[in-house]
């Protein structure tokens, strides 16, 4: 059984959505700790719920030297002896030195198809291009934002008067479905690339 750390910053929808998933039978995967940069993180309440520990480690006091940060993050996490990572909208940038510790074990989910549109405002750029398609990303993490093996992928057409947030929410809904979906496989050791049809 690996034991599943979860990152974020916010509300945590999907963190919920990988929480529930462990939950039914037959997942190699176990959550361990939910982890966020702020105590006001919506997601942290949502994991208490869930029975899942959690810990804040505000990222504010460590401005300017985000390896201290990390160091903190470290620390924090010992305790629970993760064997893994989940990135689920986590919305600090971590250094290589951090990621070359979890090199092949941790994963993280993107708002878009990449190789396109790394980085933030991916649903603007997506219908800036005039795109026909867009959707959702898990992937290991690597030094290089956004970049690292794609694990799966799930797509969603462009509609005619779309918005930045109607594509969005449109997306979110296949985000809910691809990532646990991966870190199903991923926790049994599987890394073939799963492609979703939405």
């Amino acid at each position: 059984m690996k034991r599943v750390a979860i990152f974020l910053s916010g509300g945590g929808s999907n963190m919920v959505a990988l929480l529930d998933d462990m939950a039914r039978s037959g997942h190699a995967g176990m959550p361990c700790v939910v982890l966020a940069n702020s105590a006001d993180a919506g997601g942290l309440e949502r994991a208490r719920e869930r029975g899942v520990p959690t810990v804040a480690v505000d990222h504010r006091p460590f401005k300017g030297d985000r390896t201290a940060f990390e160091a903190a993050i470290s620390a924090a996490l010992e305790p629970y002896a993760p064997d893994m990572i989940c990135l689920a909208g986590f919305m600090r940038v971590l250094t290589g030195g951090f990621i070359e510790q979890w090199t092949g074990r941790m994963i993280n989910i993107h708002p878009s198809l990449l190789p396109k549109y790394k980085g933030l405002h991916t649903h603007a750029r997506a219908l800036e291009a005039g795109d026909s398609k867009h959707g959702c990303s898990v992937h290991e993490v690597t030094a290089a934002l956004d970049d690292g093996p794609i694990l799966g992928q799930a797509e969603v057409p462009v509609l005619a008067g779309d918005t930045p947030e109607t594509l969005a929410a449109r997306v979110l809904v296949q985000e809910h479905r691809l990532y646990p979906t991966v870190l199903r496989r991923f926790a049994a050791g599987d890394r073939t690339p799963v492609m979703l049809q939405s």
